[in-house]
């Protein structure tokens, strides 16, 4: 069984996550992080990750950015695998992530969804065969209102899916009300929405003569990310320093 601490136990995703390690019986949080430990869990909560003496295979973090780097330097002290789920990080700290690859395990992906990292490897597969037969390319995300970022990471992610596929040959457009004048040959469309309480949903088109196919995703809870961040766990565990993404789980999980 794989021993987890939960860095940022006691947030909203903390507890999702808490709830479906409960129902796993391949993995098992044997401690967590929180500056508030107000909340009754079923395993000891410390407030800061440096209190912690607990032996642990792999760390999943979903707390503040401003709490990643002793995160970081503790995961390298103690050559502790983990998966690191919080946004909004900073240059400087993303430069801290990759060196911390060169001395642990860390996974991080722009999207912790398996449903997304799975679309993210049949746009590559479709972008291949339909891009160069003409068809335009086009990503639509839809949001809350109250989602400050446009683009979302997420679409940028699927956008660089389609690029990759294509050695990066495409420009993208991300509001074509700044230009009139039609469609270039060669870029991918972005188009962001923002209302209500639009947990997330992207598109992506692929648009050719007399004949549309679309690949749609909506996540209806953010327990799918939560999901996603608890196979990437078991996955890490016991992995050897180095930087892995959602792509790797997804890879190990079809076989």
């Amino acid at each position: 069984m794989v021993r987890m601490i939960m860095h940022g136990c006691n947030g909203k995703m903390g507890q999702v996550i808490s709830g479906i390690c409960k129902e796993d019986s391949e993995i098992e949080i044997v401690a967590g992080i929180d500056p508030y430990t107000g909340l009754k869990n079923d395993y000891p909560v410390f407030a800061t990750i440096d209190e912690c003496q607990v032996q642990a295979d792999v760390v999943v973090d979903f707390a503040a950015a401003s709490a990643v780097d002793g995160l970081l330097h503790y995961c390298i002290e103690h050559k502790l695998p983990v998966v690191l789920c919080t946004t909004g990080l900073s240059e400087q700290q993303l430069a801290r992530v990759e060196e911390a690859g060169r001395q642990t395990a860390v996974l991080k992906s722009a999207n912790m969804s398996l449903g997304i990292n799975l679309l993210m490897d049949l746009l590559k597969k479709a972008a291949k065969i339909l891009a160069p037969a003409g068809f335009d390319m086009e990503i639509v995300e839809k949001h809350h209102n109250q989602k400050v970022d446009a683009p979302s990471g997420t679409a940028l992610a699927l956008a660089d899916s389609l690029n990759e596929a294509l050695d990066n040959a495409y420009a993208y457009q991300y509001d074509r009300t700044k230009d009139r004048k039609k469609r270039e040959k060669y870029e991918i469309g972005i188009q962001a929405v923002r209302g209500g309480s639009i947990v997330g949903e992207h598109e992506v088109f692929f648009a050719g003569t007399d004949e549309v196919i679309e690949f749609k995703h909506t996540a209806y809870s953010k327990a799918v990310f939560a999901k996603g961040a608890v196979e990437a766990a078991k996955f890490l565990a016991g992995k050897p320093a180095g930087r892995y993404e959602m792509r790797d789980v997804i890879t190990t999980l079809c076989g």
